[in-house]
């Protein structure tokens, strides 16, 4: 196996990853809230890096405070995807909410790639991408149009 699918595959788990926590973190805010969920997700995960970093980091943790100020503001767009996501999945469900997310990811990494953004490798936007594009969006309207289906058939007419 190439390390190239190797990534694709590792990828693919986190991705199960990424969907397995938004449900569960939408389950515990419903009974914790919305805000207390994020910080205690945040705040476990920084326990947990705190000792993977004592034990297996190379030791450059202060170096953060010479980082360009651009960089370290990517911390809030983490706390706002976390935040966001977890919203969504109660407001939305899991699967609406994710690919919504996802396509919003894609859009973004592409208009990143087209303007080589944060230093980034500038890669064109191609026929491909907007073929892909336009197919994404299709997938979530027919999610969208599922969803809303489903809830026209639970709803009782008057």
């Amino acid at each position: 196996m190439g390390i190239g699918l190797l990534i694709v595959l590792v990828t693919l788990v986190g991705g199960a990853v990424l969907s397995a926590q938004s449900s569960i973190n939408g389950t515990i805010s419903r009974n914790i809230g919305l805000l207390e969920t994020v910080f205690f997700t945040f705040a476990s995960g920084t326990l947990i890096l705190a000792v993977l970093i004592n034990f297996f980091g190379s030791g450059h943790v202060l170096d953060l405070l010479h980082a360009p100020k651009l960089q370290l503001s990517a911390v809030f767009l983490g706390f706002g995807y976390l935040f966001l996501s977890t919203l969504a999945v109660n407001k939305l469900g899991v699967t609406p909410a994710n690919l919504t997310a996802i396509v919003g990811q894609i859009v973004a990494g592409f208009i990143i790639d087209a303007l080589g953004l944060f230093g980034g490798e500038f890669i064109a936007f191609s026929w491909q991408r907007a073929v892909s594009l336009i197919l994404m969006f299709a997938a979530l309207a027919l999610i969208f149009s599922e969803k809303n289906d489903q809830a026209q058939a639970v709803t009782p007419s008057k």
